[in-house]
């Protein structure tokens, strides 16, 4: 069975991989390499890196980076969620997601968001599923391998923190 637990500097090499594999999909970001560790983690929210891993490796990753430094955007952060290929459709994305969003709240997060490719079928249903809703589409938003995309902008709104 899969565990998740909190980032550990020691996972990089086995997240870096996890990551160049989604790279090489062409589906999941617009990066066209893994980051160093360093510019990596400095775009993470603090505890709110999170991997799923079994008794041999880690399985997927997951994390939030904030939108804004902006005081009045404090509570809103962006989502990352990769899995391994060989874990793909296990359930392991359905773990973090939801570990992720319990994190979100325990930090004070309100707003979720994630910009998806609309050809990452299986993204957009897994936010979907944990409450997720298209809040639009930005058209030709970026251009990869000399292509426009488009991504899915989705929102999650947390039903406990900024209800008041």
């Amino acid at each position: 069975m899969y565990q998740i637990r909190d980032f550990l500097k020691e996972d990089w090499n086995q997240v870096k991989f996890i990551y160049e594999a989604g790279i090489a999909t062409g589906h999941a970001t617009f990066e066209t390499r893994a980051p160093s560790f360093d510019h990596w983690i400095a775009s993470a929210v603090p505890g709110c890196t999170l991997v799923a891993f079994n008794d041999k490796a880690i399985l997927g990753w997951c994390k939030l980076s904030a939108v804004s430094d902006r005081c009045v955007y404090s509570g809103v952060a962006e989502v990352s969620i990769y899995v391994h290929p060989d874990a793909q459709g296990k359930g392991v994305g359905n773990l973090l997601l939801e570990a992720l969003i319990k994190r979100s709240e325990e930090k004070g997060f309100w707003t979720l968001q994630a910009g998806i490719f609309p050809e990452n079928t299986s993204s957009l249903a897994l936010h979907e599923k944990h409450g997720f809703r298209e809040i639009g589409r930005r058209e030709r938003i970026g251009k990869m391998h000399g292509k426009w995309r488009d991504t899915i902008l989705l929102e999650r709104r947390s039903r406990v923190v900024g209800v008041e």
